[in-house]
């Protein structure tokens, strides 16, 4: 369910700031919005899976706190993420 190390070296890549940015309200949205697709794939499959489910609504709680987060801090950013991983707002 969760997702591999190739994947989560590529996404650092694609929405780090910076050189060696792990940790950026960026590369944490996108990391999570990757984990939450495959959940909602896993759930489509077991649909009585609730305790898997309660980990997906707290991981898109933590994903909506960020993206706030960023949203306060730099509105041109936070436009370009969710465009680039085509959330709604």
């Amino acid at each position: 369910m969760s997702i591999t190390a190739e994947e989560k070296t590529r996404i650092m890549k694609e929405f780090a700031t910076k050189e060696g940015d792990t940790g950026s309200a960026e590369v944490q949205v996108a990391i999570l919005s990757s984990r939450i697709a495959t959940l909602t794939e896993h759930f489509k499959t077991h649909k009585k899976d609730n305790h898997g489910r309660r980990g997906l609504l707290k991981m898109v709680a933590l994903r909506r706190k960020l993206l706030d987060y960023a949203r306060s801090k730099d509105e041109a950013r936070y436009q370009s993420l969710i465009q680039r991983l085509g959330l709604r707002r």
